[in-house]
């Protein structure tokens, strides 16, 4: 995960996707993707559901969403001194 895509606000995203079987379209199946993305417009999901839709083949049923700050600016800090203990 890039440091400097965490400190512009993007956010660990989690969703959970449940999908219609394609040979047996009345069971679902779940598939939990993961990445860093921008609340609340969630461009890279948004990006990656669309593609979903297009090209595979499990019609989706529904999309459940977590997401949580990793790091923000008020956590990163520069060191003003540094030591090396042998």
């Amino acid at each position: 995960m890039r440091l400097d895509s965490q400190l512009n606000g993007y956010r660990l995203t989690t969703a959970e996707i449940l999908y219609h079987m394609p040979d047996h379209p009345g069971l679902l199946q779940t598939f939990v993707w993961q990445d860093l993305d921008l609340a609340p417009r969630f461009p890279v999901l948004h990006k990656f559901l669309d593609f979903w839709s297009r090209k595979l083949d499990g019609k989706l049923h529904s999309v459940r969403l977590a997401e949580s700050r990793l790091i923000t600016r008020s956590d990163w800090r520069h060191a003003e001194y540094l030591r090396h203990v042998n």
